[in-house]
């Protein structure tokens, strides 16, 4: 576990940071794959766990949830247009095709089992010190979470830190194989930037505290 900022850690659950989870406070945020689980309660050890907050909820997100909110007795949050999926663990059902082999690898090997919601968040909820950022595209309830104090963005998959299929670091719009409406998407990482955020934290990828970088990046990519 690494201390990406005050009271914030980043969980790394694969190589070269390609799969993510965060603590902000004593909240979990996003839970890996299925075999996820004992690598995040390991991070976690005795700290005090209070609530487990999904970004939005697809296999490498949800993966370990039920089985985290089971062992840390805490409950499961996440936006209300994710809700269908996080109860019942079909996790790629806004998928753009189902059919595709990594999709259905996901569900097999990746997607965990469906667990109750107990609050759904939007825009403007406070959770700990975090505002709830609404980031729409990649899924339809996708949440950003964000600190304005010190512009702590964790980002979920609005954004992506590294080519998932090289591991090579570079930010880069998620992909379209994984993202229900890229124009949406586009619409929320222009909200992003409005933000200011001075450290981005990736579901997949390194930490970004490059400001210029990812300005530039917005300019080219974006603006275009």
């Amino acid at each position: 576990m690494k201390k990406i900022a005050k009271d914030v850690y980043q969980i790394s659950l694969m190589p070269r940071n390609a799969i993510n989870c965060y603590l902000i406070e004593d909240i979990l945020v996003d839970a890996g794959i299925r075999s996820s689980a004992k690598r995040i309660l390991k991070s976690i050890g005795d700290r005090n766990i209070t609530a487990h907050a999904l970004t939005h909820a697809h296999a490498d997100h949800q993966g370990s949830s039920k089985e985290i909110c089971e062992q840390l007795q805490i409950p499961l949050w996440c936006h209300e247009k994710e809700k269908t999926q996080a109860e019942s663990g079909k996790v790629t059902l806004e998928y753009p095709s189902r059919e595709n082999l990594i999709v259905k690898f996901q569900e097999k090997y990746w997607a965990g089992t469906g667990h109750p919601v107990a609050k759904t968040l939007k825009e403007g909820d406070q959770i700990g010190s975090f505002k709830v950022i609404e980031t729409p595209g990649h899924s339809s309830g996708h949440i950003s979470f964000f600190r304005e104090s010190d512009g702590v963005l964790i980002v979920g998959d609005a954004l992506v830190n590294m080519n998932l299929l090289t591991t090579i670091t570079g930010l880069s719009l998620p992909p379209n194989l994984f993202t229900k409406d890229q124009k949406q998407n586009l619409k929320s990482v222009k909200k992003i930037a409005s933000l200011k955020p001075q450290i981005i934290a990736f579901g997949h990828g390194p930490i970004l505290k490059d400001d210029a970088k990812f300005q530039a990046f917005f300019k080219k990519k974006i603006l275009k």
